[in-house]
């Protein structure tokens, strides 16, 4: 079976949540992602929630709930914050896929929130990739979301990849780390 045949039978059974975890599409990516330290697989969440969050400020800038779980993740992980405080913003983000106007920003809430939850811990990554892919089908519709689709789940195993290199040369010794993520 095709991923594509697989997320427009979820479609059709009406699923919010068009790819699963063991998806055909994001399976190499899961293997990767599980070779990973804590701490590259948060980095490369940041980093995506980052974009995430730029694109629903543009959709909805009064909308800050994303914008402070990204904020509250980055400094539970820097050791700042404990986990019940950004666990609630996490959650308040999730929150504000309600109040999103189209169906792709509810599930970049989602993939915002996913993300942020990898500082708990990495296996919440694979979220980030289930509903931005979903949020690409949302926008392009299932007939022609294979080229954009196949191409993001691309640039996140390649992003995967410099962040582990990244993190092999030393060069995360910039960033503060909480005990819990320290080597």
């Amino acid at each position: 079976m095709d991923w594509l045949d697989e997320v427009s039978e979820r479609e059709h059974r009406g699923n919010q949540i068009l790819f699963r975890k063991d998806s055909i599409l994001l399976q190499e990516l899961n293997k990767c992602l599980r070779e990973q330290n804590h701490r590259t697989v948060v980095l490369w969440a940041m980093a995506l929630a980052e974009e995430a969050v730029r694109r629903l400020e543009e959709e909805r800038p009064e909308e800050a709930r994303p914008r402070l779980a990204l904020e509250a993740a980055r400094q539970w992980a820097a050791g700042k914050i404990k986990m019940p405080r950004a666990q609630r913003c996490i959650l308040d983000c999730h929150a504000a896929a309600k109040a999103m106007p189209t169906a792709a920003g509810a599930a970049l809430c989602h993939a915002v929130g996913q993300a942020c939850g990898t500082v708990h811990t990495p296996g919440h990554a694979i979220g980030f990739p289930m509903y931005e892919l979903t949020a690409i089908v949302r926008v392009c519709g299932v007939e022609h979301c294979r080229e954009p689709v196949e191409a993001r789940a691309a640039e996140y195993l390649q992003r995967l990849t410099d962040w582990s290199s990244r993190i092999t040369r030393g060069e995360d010794s910039g960033y503060e780390w909480a005990a819990f993520l320290q080597p």
